[in-house]
This record gives C-alpha cells, structure tokens and sequence, in this order.
C-alpha cells in the first residue's frame, strides 16, 4: 500500500504534506506514501485520505473510561475482522475498511466517509483489532438507511 493516500496532520487537524505544505483530501499531489509521512519531521500524526475504495466510519464519545457505550456495540460488532483503532481523544472509534457512499453521513455521534475527507489516525489498536482491512459496504449501507 505505499501509494496509499496519506499525510501528515497539524496540531490543529488541519493536513499538511510531508514537506510542511498544505494539504487536501481532495487533491492527489498533496499525498503521499505512510513511509514518507513517518518518516517526516513536520505535523504531529499521522491521517489518511479516504476514496480509491477506502472507507471509515467515526463513533464520537463511544468510549466512556475505556468502555464501549451500549449504542456502539452492534457498529462495532458488524466491524469485527477489520482494523479500529481508538480515536486521539480517546473517546471515539475509527473503523476503517472498503466501502463506497454517494456522500458523507453525519449522524451525530457516527459518521461515516468514503471520499473527500481525511481521518486522524492513533495507531492505537482497539480490542486488538487485526491488522487488515475487510469491506465495510453492508454496514455503510445500514448506516445510510438510518440517516
């Protein structure tokens, strides 16, 4: 996956490239490799442009003092097999997978993206989450139903 979408992110969540210049989910020459955004001096983390088939979905405040929230088990059940990491505030979900959507949903507390935005990543494996990414599309599907 080295020509994955991925950059850097500022302190302030905005994107930067590897090379301190602004960055964008929607602009290809702002991206690079996860070794050349590793590897880089500037920004504070990592992020990770979505689209090419790339999905996630965000649960905001679903951790309360480490534990899963009631409403967020069955997101996070239909998940299970794909990568989720806890978010940098600690307090929210990323599952990241393979999916599509004709737009964003914002429901709230769950949102779910596949283009045109980037996620923040932790690299904090939730529940030990594997390390591999499954397709997402019957769960982004149930999500836009509800929205």
């Amino acid at each position: 996956m080295a020509t994955a979408r991925r950059w850097l992110r500022h302190r302030s969540k905005i994107p930067i490239t590897h090379d301190n210049r602004p960055a964008a989910s929607t602009h290809k020459w702002s991206w690079c490799s996860y070794d050349k955004a590793a590897a880089s001096q500037h920004g504070d983390g990592l992020g990770f442009a979505l689209g090419d088939g790339f999905a996630a979905i965000d649960l905001d405040h679903c951790l309360v003092d480490g534990k899963l929230e009631p409403w967020a088990e069955s997101i996070v059940k239909a998940a299970r097999g794909t990568y989720m990491e806890i978010s940098i505030s600690g307090t929210g979900l990323h599952i990241f997978g393979f999916g599509k959507l004709a737009r964003g949903v914002n429901l709230g507390g769950i949102e779910a993206y596949s283009g045109g935005r980037y996620m923040t990543v932790s690299l904090r494996r939730f529940r030990r989450a594997p390390l591999v990414l499954k397709d997402l599309q019957p769960l982004l599907d149930d999500i836009v139903k509800e929205a």
